[in-house]
């Protein structure tokens, strides 16, 4: 239960012990401040958000159409389970998805043929339809019918059993061409599990398209639902990157004008702009349809409406996300070229321009905006990119040289292509280049001072996607306290965003997620009330600080071995562990069972066959068994491991707590591209070294992996492979000061992410002269605690501190605490 304690402390200062900190163990600290010291500037743009249209995020999500597959374009290329008619049920009648020349434009090809009696039924997203009472939805839908007499139409929004939530709309059809009918419904009821009928009567055929209902109550009328975007809005972002992301340089970088309707198509921008019964829908990287309903311009319309700077993405014609392909086609690269540099007057132009006027035509005579533009997204494949790259950033020089053209580092925070595309970036001058990574909490809480060695006057970092993985409360810890490093670094790092944004909890592609949502409630993570509480405290200039360190020792690795293989079917053989001083810790040849390896349920399929320890399974995923005492230190591993079949190669884990708390050495991953070892804690993944390694499928290998305290030495066929020692310090104290010039406070962010309390000296200096009480809000919660709608542990919590120029302050343990300090001795 929360409590508010009072504590003398020096200087009379007022100690607040948090909710939670009652009789834990303190830890002693010092922080000293610099008030009179200025460090980098913070940019208002430092924070911000990227949308991508993942975990269902866009469709059933941010855009708040209800009808889902509305033009029943749904199809076996987006998901295997998809059908024309997926979301919708004949009521009666015959009900048929046609593609033929009767659709209502080469955009929009498919469209539902109905015989007459009968009808349809939508039922939505999620569980249904979520209306609420007394508000209205407006029904919009394209319809023809070859009745000479016309068709009478009836929609109603009814519950699963069909009983009425409003009063029904009648519409007569009429006419064999294309027309466009509206009506609207004031809901009697509220329910998550409402269901759209469309029935047509008479007889003959009805042809339907485009069947629309949206909220009225849309976020500021532009068609977004209205919690989700309010919550993005409230963050306060200063800039809004989209649409992706692994959509952008994923599927095919033909449009329409390729053979055969090309189903499969990369994100491009001109087909999500117009009306959007001309727009595109198209495969989605992430198992599903994309309606295009959101599209640019309601991008750039949303990034003006909270008030953000909009940062779009183009394809480089070089695929990433595992998809690593570079066009060749010369004319193909000049007419996305040729795109973007359309999108810039799209964005940009005046409404007399033909772009501009595109705009114009859509409600917005007046431009964007827009500053910066970035070429591609993880792409694995440097050379081919940077030259890709190269020829855009040449192109929107010439025509557009008040555009930052920002190129982006690979899919990881270091490694082989990471190192050259910030060589082949730094080399050509490039003025930002885009940073990604998803890591385990220890790897944030270790490199903090990640960008303290960044070359100053080199490209600045744009950190487009981050997130420590998974969404309790101790990823958060780690993020703010790797959030610090970020601010202390705010000359280097110009722009940061955590992602992804949106989740919706039934269709889950990845985690963690800043915003989680059903169809009808939307709630912030833990992650979601720490990036709020940096993005709305930024300030506008580092003040120089320095804190002491936690006290540590750093033990040995110890652990078990393991076994493993990613979607691909291998053999091992001959495992020998020893220890350093020579003696056999464990050796297994499989000449008999093998109960004495622990295997995961569910995880390959293991059978000891003609004296190997065989994982036939070619598609299964995170095969791992284990073997041996997880006490174990200072020992080499030996074993023989033959590729069967599949995409990759092996994983052979050491250092082995249990399932989520481990090393491997990943041979032949990501694709068979490239390989590394990984350090797993409590789920998350973490990348300490890398090689470009290729497993070849049926040669036997041998390898060896030597431990010796924090050391790890791999060999490969008797040859070094490569070493590393894991000696970073997971300092669980962080903080920075930060000076907000429009109030005259310094703010002092600290983030305590440890069992015990952090009982904190602060020392402003003898000649600072601040008010003596400072506001503090705080979040604290178990590491393990998680917001979900049933509840949200997670909140920020505000209290008055008394403070001096020197005074004392207890931050309790698993917190972030930001104290406000007005400083009455500076203007």
């Amino acid at each position: 239960m929360s409590r508010l304690s009072l504590c003398a402390a020096l200087a009379a200062s007022l100690l607040v012990a948090l909710p939670g900190a009652g009789t834990a163990a303190e830890t002693g600290y010092t922080l000293t401040v610099d008030p009179a010291g200025k460090g980098a500037a913070i940019d208002d743009s430092m924070y911000g958000v990227f949308f991508e249209d993942i975990n269902r995020a866009a469709d059933g999500g941010l855009y708040a159409e209800l009808v889902q597959n509305r033009s029943f374009e749904y199809d076996r290329a987006d998901n295997a389970a998809y059908t024309g008619l997926t979301a919708w049920s004949p009521t009666g009648g015959v009900a048929e998805v046609a593609d033929d020349a009767g659709r209502l434009n080469e955009r929009n090809r498919r469209y539902l043929k109905l015989r007459l009696p009968g009808g349809v039924v939508n039922s939505g997203y999620n569980t249904g339809i979520a209306v609420r009472e007394g508000q209205s939805y407006d029904f919009s839908v394209w319809a023809r019918t070859d009745a000479a007499a016309g068709t009478p139409l009836s929609v109603a929004l009814t519950d699963p059993a069909g009983k009425d939530l409003a009063a029904p709309l009648r519409i007569q059809v009429r006419g064999d061409g294309w027309v466009k009918h509206t009506g609207s419904f004031r809901a009697r009821a509220t329910s998550t599990t409402a269901r759209l009928r469309v029935s047509g009567g008479g007889t003959g055929t009805l042809r339907l398209d485009m069947v629309s209902l949206l909220p009225r109550d849309t976020y500021k009328g532009h068609g977004l639902r209205r919690d989700l975007a309010e919550k993005i809005a409230a963050l306060k972002p200063g800039f809004v990157r989209f649409p992706g992301g692994c959509l952008v340089n994923t599927g095919s970088h033909y449009g329409y004008e390729a053979p055969n309707y090309e189903r499969r198509r990369s994100y491009q921008w001109k087909d999500t702009i117009g009306p959007v019964e001309q727009r595109a829908t198209n495969w989605n990287f992430w198992g599903y349809n994309q309606s295009y309903g959101l599209g640019y311009f309601e991008y750039f319309q949303f990034a003006e409406d909270i008030g953000a700077m909009p940062l779009p993405v183009v394809p480089a014609l070089v695929t990433g996300c595992g998809q690593n392909q570079a066009t060749k086609d010369p004319e193909l690269l000049r007419r996305h070229i040729q795109d973007t540099l359309d999108l810039i007057e799209f964005a940009n132009g005046p409404a007399t321009s033909t772009w501009g006027a595109k705009r114009a035509e859509m409600g917005h005579p007046a431009p964007f905006r827009l500053t910066h533009l970035a070429v591609g997204n993880e792409e694995n494949l440097p050379e081919e990119y940077f030259a890709h790259f190269t020829e855009f950033r040449k192109a929107i020089a010439a025509k557009h040289p008040e555009i930052t053209v920002v190129g982006n580092s690979g899919p990881d925070d270091t490694g082989a292509t990471f190192d050259r595309l910030w060589q082949l970036n730094r080399q050509a001058g490039v003025a930002m280049v885009d940073e990604h990574y998803y890591n385990s909490p220890s790897w944030f809480l270790e490199n903090n001072q990640r960008y303290d060695s960044y070359d100053r006057k080199g490209p600045k970092v744009f950190l487009g996607e981050y997130a420590s993985q998974d969404n309790r409360w101790r990823n958060s810890l780690a993020e703010a306290a790797f959030m610090t490093g970020l601010e202390r670094n705010a000359d280097v790092v110009k722009l940061a965003s955590y992602a992804p944004l949106l989740a919706n909890e039934d269709a889950v592609q990845w985690r963690p997620d800043m915003i989680w949502f059903n169809n009808h409630a939307s709630w912030g993570s833990a992650s979601y009330e720490t990036q709020k509480l940096f993005m709305t405290n930024v300030g506008d200039h580092v003040v120089p600080s320095a804190a002491s360190a936690t006290p540590s020792t750093m033990e040995p690795i110890t652990g078990a071995i393991g076994l493993s293989t990613w979607a691909t079917a291998a053999s091992y053989d001959d495992v020998r562990v020893t220890a350093a001083d020579g003696r056999t810790l464990f050796t297994e040849d499989f000449s008999g069972t093998d109960a004495r390896w622990s295997k995961v349920a569910g995880r390959g399929s293991w059978a000891v066959r003609d004296g190997a320890y065989v994982q036939s399974d070619a598609a299964s995923e995170n095969t791992l068994v284990t073997a041996g005492d997880p006490a174990w230190r200072d020992y080499t591993l030996n074993l023989k491991a033959t590729k069967q079949s599949g995409k990759e190669g092996f994983l052979v884990a050491f250092g082995v707590k249990d399932t989520g708390n481990l090393y491997w050495w990943n041979l032949g991953g990501w694709d068979n591209t490239r390989s590394a070892v990984e350090k797993t804690e409590s789920g998350g993944k973490s990348t300490l070294l890398e090689k470009d390694t290729r497993i070849e499928t049926g040669r036997t290998y041998d390898l060896r992996v030597e431990v010796r305290g924090r050391r790890v030495t791999l060999f490969l066929d008797g040859q070094r492979w490569g070493e590393f020692t894991d000696d970073r310090k997971a300092e669980p104290f962080r903080q920075v000061v930060t000076r907000d010039l429009a109030t005259g406070e310094l703010i002092v962010k600290v983030v305590n992410a440890q069992e015990d309390a952090a009982r904190v000296r602060l020392d402003l200096g003898r000649d600072t002269q601040v008010q003596p009480i400072a506001q503090a809000t705080t979040l604290q919660g178990r590491p393990e605690d998680l917001n979900t709608q049933a509840g949200q542990p997670i909140r920020p919590r505000t209290s008055q501190v008394r403070v001096s120029n020197s005074f004392t302050h207890t931050f309790p343990p698993h917190s972030i605490t930001f104290l406000r300090i007005k400083d009455r001795s500076r203007p």
